[in-house]
């Protein structure tokens, strides 16, 4: 139980709201689990909102005991998101829009059936299929040996099951849903990091929102890092598609990105043998340190935008997938304290953060479901206003070699 305290008093501390209901659907500490769960508007009689929240326990396959909770929102989102894959998002619709896309991997995959030291440290790939999933928090990047250790693609935290989650319905309009998780990264002589992460959504609305709270329960310093890896197919990702974000520079992630400079706010459609191109941003942010993201589509009438905050996320990755819909047509917008260099890369360039024992750090960010060229347009009219008389700095040259 006192875990449980702690969780809501943690999430308290980050603005909860003054009236709520809350129910506890996983608890590790005392063996907590509800498995199939509901609640919805209907049953707390909310006559001027319609909405749901559901759990369910998949089976079969590698999916067999991964949990995806979804919350639905008449006239609104359906966000869907996995407690046993580090509180991923999995995707979200609405409006006629999706953000998401369609991977090879079609099941929900427990983390038991993964080993991320396979394939030389590529194994995170075998359950990778989400629309957001948390790349950290000790560390992240492309793998590589150092240390006397493997440091696997995108580190740990995306294949961690959840071992607090609570659901939290607001009692008063516009009966805000709180989905919160405890991901912990403990290993003895090594870490413990632990993030409260945190789902905020009102009904009918088409943005929702992410409130992370990172701690280091340690009494020794750590290192983090943290690349909050967004992803995005069909139907905003098409031929003539746009990447639009206000921007001081940008550069290639190696020399094969190179060749994609002179086009790289524009997307192709399916290409068979389009290896995926990376590039490195330096955001532009507003005097309150805000800055957005986004792909449209090319009609301008569909899209997806991220919010983030430049003192808490300082870099930004695009990484442009456009192969075929079958190997996964997709692009990432990618905010993040690291760009996806091996952490070796990270650390020789400054950009590994380090929390003290004791301290904590929060990451804010807003998902926003684009779906009108209004909405398309006052994105641009903002992005616009951020770049200011500001000139795009261009280097053609990688900041870093592997």
């Amino acid at each position: 139980m006192k875990k449980i305290v702690t969780l809501t008093t943690l999430a308290l501390l980050i603005s909860a709201p003054a009236m709520a209901k809350t129910w506890v659907l996983t608890g590790a500490e005392n063996g907590t689990e509800l498995g199939n769960w509901r609640i919805g508007s209907d049953k707390l009689n909310i006559k001027d909102s319609h909405f749901s929240i559901e759990q369910k326990v998949l089976h079969g396959g590698k999916q067999e005991g991964s949990k995806v909770l979804v919350i639905s929102s008449k006239d609104g989102l359906t966000i869907a998101l996995s407690p046993t894959r580090g509180m991923n998002l999995l995707h979200v619709e609405g409006f006629g829009v999706r953000m998401g896309w369609d991977s090879p991997v079609k099941e929900v995959v427990n983390p038991a059936f993964i080993n991320l030291e396979s394939r030389n440290g590529l194994g995170w790939l075998e359950g990778f299929n989400e629309m957001m999933v948390r790349c950290g928090y000790e560390w992240t990047g492309h793998p590589v040996t150092a240390d006397g250790q493997i440091y696997t693609l995108h580190g740990k935290a995306g294949n961690t099951p959840a071992s607090q989650v609570e659901v939290e319905v607001s009692d008063t309009a516009p009966y805000e849903i709180r989905v919160r998780g405890l991901v912990k990264e403990s290993t003895f002589k090594k870490a413990d990091l632990q993030t409260l992460t945190e789902l905020r959504y009102v009904p009918g609305s088409n943005s929702f929102s992410l409130h992370d709270v990172l701690t280091n329960h340690a009494d020794y310093p750590h290192d983090y890092q943290i690349i909050y890896h967004s992803n995005f197919g069909k139907p905003i990702l098409e031929e003539g598609a746009r990447f639009l974000a206000p921007m001081e520079s940008i550069s290639p992630f190696n020399d094969y990105a190179k060749g994609g400079l002179k086009d790289w706010q524009t997307y192709l459609g399916p290409t068979k043998g389009f290896d995926e191109m990376v590039f490195n941003i330096k955001p532009l942010a507003d005097a309150s340190h805000h800055t957005v993201a986004a792909v449209v589509n090319k009609a301008g009438d569909k899209g997806a935008s991220i919010q983030f905050d430049t003192r808490q996320l300082p870099v930004l990755t695009l990484w442009k997938n456009t192969d075929t819909e079958k190997q996964g047509y997709v692009t990432g917008i990618e905010p993040g304290t690291s760009y996806a260099y091996p952490v070796t890369i990270e650390r020789e360039q400054k950009r590994v953060k380090q929390l003290q024992p004791g301290e904590s750090t929060q990451f804010d960010l807003t998902y926003t479901l684009l779906h009108n060229s209004n909405q398309v347009s006052e994105l641009e009219k903002t992005i616009k206003d951020i770049q200011g008389s500001t000139t795009l700095k261009t280097d053609e040259t990688p900041i870093a070699k592997e």
